[in-house]
């Protein structure tokens, strides 16, 4: 008996070593076509999120909402996703790589296609928390199996062609929504997922195969973790969201659900590292990894000053520049171009067992030439026009482009590739995050500078200050001689000064605005030091 047991178990060993060949073999020729795959997904999920906010205005009339109403086919979709985020790893666990990737971009498919199906707000945004949920995994599980199928030596370029490829989206994003809103329908902004999607999900279930091993379905789900994590990553979200229109902790609705997130998060956080839960949803205890967790920290940063900073600048060059939205957006592609060049030439350095340079320098680069962007942006005046605005977000994508290649090959190599989707889940949640905290604290602190620079500028404009006196006595003359009553013309000067204060208050708050992101960059310099590099050219597929 014994013998018949001892020769099973080899022969079992013996199939598993012979699939996992197999396997091996699978990947090596496979995985430059699987990584276009997983870029077209990752694309398409990219270029909905900017194709559909440049469609919103005619959706809002299309369907009778209000601006703020019409604001939740944005937020429904960015709560769902971020619920879904964490859960990423344990999904793919449960049901496997392969299948979870195939279902999530059939799932954004089927969901785009009722979107663009829909005729009321209230239909809209259900497909939308649909489509959150399944765009999840369209950029963390693709980074993850991107970790697992390429040795790290290739990790730099591998992860500079993905970063290409959602740099790029967002760049023609707003000109391509723009163009189908002008020659068809909002409608189409969804439906172009539709092919996009299929061609994604043909090469996935093609070519893309799990380990053997690699699913679980036995595995138990957490609930108490999962209902914890949903309920305080949504009420989050909704505050970011919706917290400066609602006068932020003013509001009773704000301040509960802000009660709440914290409560619940906190909780689920004690919920999962406790020995009490066998099966945790969310696997907290690998950020016990140092580089991890300070990569994940840059990475807020970064989606901080990258969301906040494409929150800002449409703003403030059509609010106080006069720009219309295509100029914006041409002004805009330079920088994206930039992003992309960059993050290639850092993937050729740091490709190989022996990277040129070493990916700290980068980012340390990265970081000053993104303050010196800043600094640029932050001293912008009434009188700055499309060069000046140019050259700042030339400068910004350039560092980008070094900021976005070596922090992630810095993520993902401090990993074990069976590891990657937990990371995985956990940096696109920062980076996410950072950049909903980014919108909700630089909208409310340009509300309150302009507020405070007007009060400023307010208590100069006294009948004493010759300069404010000369220029109301100019404006004053000059609507005289051309036939205004005295006091009609006393009357439009102030209205103008007025105009002018109000206008110049908002100029400096937005400067400021742009000196804050300056300030958060400099002060995350530190971090950079304190990640450490992998010693050795990682695991190959091959040692799996």
């Amino acid at each position: 008996m014994a013998a018949v047991a001892h020769g099973g178990s080899e022969q079992g060993r013996h199939d598993h070593a012979a699939a996992h060949r197999e396997y091996l073999e699978d990947v090596a020729r496979n995985r430059w076509i699987i990584l276009l795959g997983l870029i077209t997904a990752a694309i398409m999920q990219v270029l909905d999120a900017t194709i559909i906010n440049v469609a919103l205005p005619q959706m809002a009339g299309n369907l009778g909402a209000s601006y703020q109403e019409i604001g939740w086919v944005s937020t429904g979709y960015i709560l769902s996703c971020v619920v879904v985020l964490p859960m990423t790893a344990f999904l793919a666990g449960r049901f496997g790589r392969k299948n979870y990737l195939t279902f999530s971009i059939f799932l954004f498919i089927l969901s785009s296609f009722m979107c663009g199906m829909s005729h009321s707000l209230l239909e809209l945004v259900f497909w939308r928390i649909v489509q959150g949920a399944g765009g999840a995994a369209l950029m963390s599980t693709a980074q993850a199996t991107l970790r697992q199928i390429f040795p790290l030596e290739e990790q730099g370029i591998v992860q500079a062609i993905f970063i290409l490829g959602i740099i790029v989206a967002p760049t023609v994003g707003p000109a391509l929504g723009g163009w189908i809103t002008d020659n068809y329908t909002w409608n189409w902004c969804f439906f172009i997922n539709v092919p996009i999607g299929l061609g994604s999900m043909l090469l996935v279930t093609s070519f893309l195969h799990d380990p053997p091993g690699m699913r679980n379905p036995k595995a138990k789900i957490d609930w108490t973790g999962a209902g914890l994590l949903a309920v305080g990553l949504g009420s989050l979200q909704y505050v970011l969201e919706e917290g400066q229109q609602n006068d932020w902790f003013n509001d009773a609705t704000i301040l509960r659900l802000s009660i709440l997130s914290v409560v619940s998060l906190s909780t689920m956080v004690w919920w999962e590292l406790t020995p009490l839960n066998k099966s945790p949803i969310v696997d907290f205890n690998i950020l016990k990894n140092r580089t991890l967790s300070f990569s994940i920290m840059l990475l807020a940063a970064v989606g901080f000053a990258l969301f906040g900073g494409v929150y800002l600048f449409p703003m403030f060059t059509q609010t106080i520049l006069g720009f219309t939205p295509t100029q914006t957006g041409l002004v805009l592609v330079p920088g994206g171009i930039a992003s992309g060049c960059m993050a290639l030439l850092c993937g050729k350095l740091l490709n190989g067992k022996k990277p040129l340079v070493d990916p700290r320098i980068l980012m340390f680069i990265g970081i000053l030439v993104l303050m010196e962007s800043m600094w640029q942006l932050g001293h912008m005046t009434i009188a700055s026009g499309e060069p000046d605005t140019r050259s700042a977000l030339l400068i910004r994508g350039i560092a980008l482009g070094f900021l976005s290649t070596p922090s992630n090959q810095v993520a993902y190599g401090c990993v074990e590739p069976k590891d990657a989707q937990q990371a995985s889940g956990l940096i696109n949640l920062s980076r996410q995050l950072g950049g909903s905290f980014g919108i909700a604290i630089l909208g409310t602190y340009v509300t309150n500078q302009a507020a405070f620079h007007r009060a400023t500028l307010v208590s100069h404009l006294t009948y004493g200050n010759l300069e404010a006196t000369r220029w109301m006595h100019m404006v004053q003359g000059g609507l005289v001689a051309k036939g205004y009553l005295p006091g009609v013309a006393h009357q439009a000067a102030v209205g103008a000064l007025d105009r002018t204060v109000t206008l110049q208050s908002l100029v400096m708050s937005y400067d400021d605005a742009f000196l804050l992101i300056l300030l958060l960059f400099l002060a995350i310099i530190p971090a950079v030091f304190f990640l450490k590099m992998a010693r050795r050219a990682g695991p190959t597929p091959v040692e799996e």
